[in-house]
């Protein structure tokens, strides 16, 4: 049960210690924005190709929602990233990215294998798009 305590008996009752330090938040992945973008372009290239190839009357409204899917998984994490004033600096610029590449829980990454790693996905997706266009064109 909570009991109410008056303020000036509050010291003789309740132990007064420091506040704790604050440290800053990493909200960030390290890895420059044009990542982020590039990533997010291949998903909205694949929604793209779909509805070009398909287009349809009746898939409007279920692709305009994977858009506003894709649209929210990079966004919102955009916004977090810059949110509270105890974040962390800002992620590495292209040309620190370059010159340092960075550092993941299997080990230190050069540029070029982080890039591999974050755009693998969405540029096999993207392929994948493609595939399906040739396809549809050649049976059509």
């Amino acid at each position: 049960m909570s009991m109410h305590i008056a303020a000036d008996r509050i010291e003789h009752v309740a132990e007064i210690v420091e506040q704790p330090h604050h440290t800053t938040v990493d909200r960030n992945f390290g890895l420059p924005g044009g990542l982020y973008a590039v990533s997010a372009g291949g998903y909205l290239a694949f929604i793209a190709m779909m509805a070009s190839i398909f287009g349809n009357g009746e898939l409007a409204i279920p692709m305009t929602i994977f858009v506003l899917f894709v649209a929210c998984a990079f966004g919102i994490p955009a916004v977090w990233t810059k949110l509270g004033a105890d974040r962390h600096p800002d992620a590495l610029g292209w040309y620190d990215f370059r010159r340092k590449g960075i550092q993941t829980l299997s080990g230190k990454l050069d540029a070029g294998s982080a890039m591999a790693q974050v755009l693998i996905l969405p540029v096999l997706i993207a392929v994948w798009g493609l595939a399906i266009a040739v396809i549809v064109a050649t049976v059509r």
